[in-house]
């Protein structure tokens, strides 16, 4: 017996969607941000509790909450706007709320429109996702809780609560100015080693895991440096220079797939100066920088040792030439431009008007049923949707279930404070106790950030009101009022909601692919910098699709089934993009290029695929009839564009 697992009756094995939704993420804990919650939210209340008002000091903490809430980003450049922006639709929420309060279907009207504008701009991105959500979350707030003083000052509370933690973030600015851009660059060279790495020594799935990460890890480092050039006023020779340090290891992640599809040993001091070269980066050092290579032997060789000598000069030079990044990369539009597309965007995108939709009808009902039927302090219900039907955050489904267990957990924690702890200053040092554990929890799920959040909300809520426990039955019962709204009426009433969206993705980007193969082999080739662009685009969608993929196997069956069986073609799918760049790599340093008419049956070949995919709501093995000579450079993405069509997924 003894060291056994124990084993349960097949009957009461949960679930594989189940497991997934209850599993934690793994994160690393960030202590400043613990640090900037725990005083954020702790000094409105001491402060109101000083002067006598601890009801401001409560409706500042909510803005605080806010704040936490939108500290999502690393670089300090980055959380002004990602910070002070969602607090300015914050306020204006809070103010459409308090002056409906009490209006009967006036308030039913207001936030079915507030929620309306709050879905569409939600679609824009990631900072136009957390204002949204703040608009509508204080519009709800404000519409369902009296609030002290006069209109304008809770608005004016919960933006200086908001505005104190962007003042916490950056206090540290002034001594890591540069740091974490550094950082993200760094990491992206880290990531390139590691799957230098994989592909010498790892299998296939490994190989598959990290390529996804340099995949993440690059989009992170290009989404930080393009946005703060964006909001930079003339050239940052700084940022200038982090561009192109990150568009140097562009030809070593080329490299790689040739690597992995050569079958060769890469030698060991290969990976190892990628990471010396990403110390170089995050020091910010510029200088001599000695590469210890072996002598290359094959074109592969060839390739990688090119391209880690072309990155270690880049790395050294203390400048770099602002006309070639803008050539090669292309300079990020001016904001009010990005702005006005965004605004277009959204105005004629039927998802952003679906979506709106969706959270504008399961609001006006959760408002509705409250105004026709008596259910004190009944703004938790919306509050409930707002967070379960966000566009961003996932499967409504899961998020529903997760909210539920989520909320139950947090009462548990929220019924020992309002029971056991005395009203007023006692509050300040649990707050200080509770408030890290929003940042701690959030990136482990959203189950846990719901526990987390919950028993502040309440304690808040309860110096507002004075409810006490009192308050713990009606929000379990409002939550559970919420998701099941949001389940009926936001997922169950939309087929697309539940329908996996895989396939049609993954047809997208087999189009994509064929473009690229014809991109780098056609009659028309493109220049580097374009294929690089491509190339990148391409895994950025597959990343979009890995995720996608992720949050179908968290729904039910049959939707988790049918998504399961398209894994086996996204992992193709991105072999055969290896296997492309690959080929263009090997014919760049010597390789034999291939003729017209074996590129254009590739294409076809592709082309095919994708009008199969697109067309079937599971996939089935289609006919394969790829021919040509053995030692041709494209003989590899033959057998990879043979093996994603002669997947098939069970009937």
């Amino acid at each position: 017996m003894g060291g056994m697992p124990r084993e349960f009756p097949i009957g009461l094995t949960p679930p594989d969607w189940l497991v997934r939704n209850l599993r934690a993420h793994p994160a690393t804990v960030d202590r400043p941000a613990l640090v900037r919650a725990a005083l954020a939210l702790t000094l409105p209340l001491a402060a109101g509790l000083a002067a006598g008002r601890p009801e401001y000091g409560a409706i500042a903490s909510m803005g605080a909450l806010n704040g936490v809430i939108s500290d999502t980003a690393a670089a300090y450049r980055v959380r002004v706007p990602t910070i002070a922006i969602p607090q300015v639709f914050s306020a204006v929420g809070i103010t459409v709320g308090t002056l409906v309060h009490g209006r009967g279907w006036l308030a039913v009207a207001a936030l079915t429109l507030v929620a309306l504008v709050s879905g569409m701009i939600s679609t824009i991105g990631a900072v136009a996702s957390v204002s949204g959500l703040l608009l509508l979350l204080s519009c709800v707030v404000g519409a369902g809780l009296p609030l002290p003083g006069e209109w304008w000052l809770a608005p004016l509370l919960i933006s200086g609560g908001g505005l104190l933690v962007l003042a916490l973030a950056l206090l540290a600015w002034p001594l890591r100015l540069g740091v974490p851009e550094r950082a993200a660059v760094g990491g992206a060279y880290r990531a390139v080693a590691d799957l230098l790495a994989a592909s010498a020594a790892g299998g296939a799935r490994e190989y598959d895991e990290r390529r996804h990460a340099v995949t993440q890890s690059l989009n992170q480092a290009y989404d930080t440096i393009l946005a703060h050039r964006a909001r930079h006023h003339g050239r940052s020779p700084e940022l200038t220079r982090l561009l192109a340090q990150l568009n140097a290891v562009t030809p070593v992640v080329e490299a790689a797939p040739a690597a992995r599809l050569g079958g060769g040993a890469l030698p060991p001091e290969v990976p190892q100066a990628v990471r010396h070269l990403a110390s170089a980066v995050e020091t910010g050092y510029s200088g001599p920088i000695g590469l210890r290579l072996p002598d290359p032997a094959t074109e592969t060789a060839r390739a990688l040792d090119h391209a880690l000598r072309h990155a270690a000069d880049v790395v050294a030079s203390p400048d770099a030439d602002p006309r070639g990044i803008d050539d090669g990369l292309g300079r990020p539009a001016a904001l009010g431009i990005r702005t006005a597309r965004a605004a277009r965007n959204v105005a004629l995108s039927a998802a952003s008007w679906r979506y709106g939709l969706r959270l504008a009808l399961c609001v006006g009902i959760a408002q509705a049923l409250v105004s026709l039927v008596p259910v004190p302090r009944s703004y938790w219900i919306a509050l409930t949707i707002t967070f379960v039907l966000k566009p961003d955050f996932g499967s409504v489904f899961s998020r529903a279930l997760l909210r539920a267990l989520g909320t139950v957990a947090g009462l548990v924690i929220a019924a020992a404070v309002l029971a056991e702890v005395p009203r007023g200053w006692w509050d300040v040092p649990v707050m200080l106790l509770l408030a890290p554990l929003v940042p701690a929890l959030t990136p482990r799920g959203y189950g846990y950030q719901t526990a987390a959040i919950t028993p502040v909300i309440l304690l808040l809520s309860d110096i507002l009101n004075r409810l006490g426990t009192a308050l713990l039955l009606p929000r379990l019962v409002d939550s559970l009022i919420g998701c099941v709204i949001a389940l009926v009426a936001g997922y169950l009433l939309w087929p697309e909601s539940w329908h996996t969206r895989v396939g049609d993705r993954l047809a997208d980007a087999v189009d994509d692919t064929e473009r690229y193969v014809r991109g780098a082999f056609g009659p028309d080739a493109l220049g580097a910098f374009a294929r690089a662009r491509m190339r990148r685009g391409l895994y950025r969608d597959l990343s979009v699709i890995r995720t996608e993929f992720q949050r179908a196997l968290t729904e039910p069956p049959p939707t988790g089934r049918r998504a399961a069986a398209w894994w086996p073609l996204v992992v193709a799918v991105e072999r055969i993009v290896d296997a492309t760049t690959a080929a263009r790599v090997r014919v760049q340093h010597g390789a034999q290029p291939p003729t017209a008419a074996e590129v254009t049956q590739v294409a076809r070949e592709l082309r095919e695929l994708a009008e199969g995919v697109r067309e079937n709501e599971t996939l089935h093995a289609v006919r394969t009839l790829l021919t040509g000579p053995a030692d041709s450079v494209l003989e590899p993405l033959r057998q990879e564009v043979a093996a994603a069509r002669a997947i098939a997924s069970p009937r």
